[in-house]
């Protein structure tokens, strides 16, 4: 029997989640999406419900209407710069575990997908913004989820026609051809994450870490 993707999508509002959504709704094999995002997306479809929801940190008000669902792509994030370690730690551990520990008890057979970045450290030893992503995979991968997958994106090339695009990546996106053939292991698009993020559901992963050469992969199966 063919697997259908029930997702729940965090982090609309910003490039990577935008991406990630719009690959959702194209394909087939995803049935339904749940997007909680604390401003409204703008984006409506058929298999589309959005939860407008502003403190990430109390989720109770919300808590009865995350069950069901196979799938959380979480692409919320911030940058870490000029921000002391306490406050990063906070919007990038403390939320994260916080809402994948009540997602894991209530979808049991669920996969976490979690958007972290290349060059993590698993072992916690690096800069800071590596240590405290790598601490947050450490106990996304304790958690009693079917399967949680840390995605390691290194430059994605954005989805063209979104709206949430970083100006920046305009004045580079013409690299992208050479640069990928050059550096494959640093190069995907943002298509492809989306699209690996799926199929961690419908194909599988007997992976933890998916660094770029295996989002690819994994995209393309």
């Amino acid at each position: 029997m063919k697997t259908t993707v029930r997702a729940i999508v965090t982090g609309v509002t910003g490039m990577v989640g935008e991406g990630v959504l719009h690959e959702c709704l194209q394909d087939s094999a995803v049935e339904a999406v749940l997007v909680i995002t604390r401003k409204p997306s703008g984006v409506t479809h058929p298999k589309l419900k959005e939860i407008v929801h502003a403190d990430f940190f109390d989720l109770t008000p919300i808590q009865s209407q995350l069950a069901g669902y196979n799938a959380c792509f979480f692409c919320l994030g911030v940058s870490s710069v000029g921000m002391k370690e306490p406050e990063y730690t906070k919007m990038t551990y403390t939320l994260t575990l916080h809402l994948a520990t009540i997602l894991s008890k209530q979808n049991p057979g669920m996969t976490f997908c979690y958007v972290s970045g290349a060059g993590t450290d698993s072992t916690e030893s690096k800069g800071m913004w590596a240590r405290v992503k790598g601490k947050t995979e450490n106990d996304l991968f304790k958690l009693p989820f079917k399967q949680a997958i840390a995605f390691r994106p290194g430059f994605m090339l954005p989805t063209p026609g979104l709206k949430n695009v970083l100006s920046f990546y305009k004045y580079v996106n013409w690299m992208f051809p050479v640069s990928r053939k050059l550096f494959p292991k640093y190069f995907c698009t943002l298509a492809e994450v989306g699209k690996a993020m799926i199929r961690t559901v419908t194909v599988g992963t007997d992976k933890k870490i998916l660094e770029v050469p295996d989002i690819v992969a994994l995209a393309h199966a």
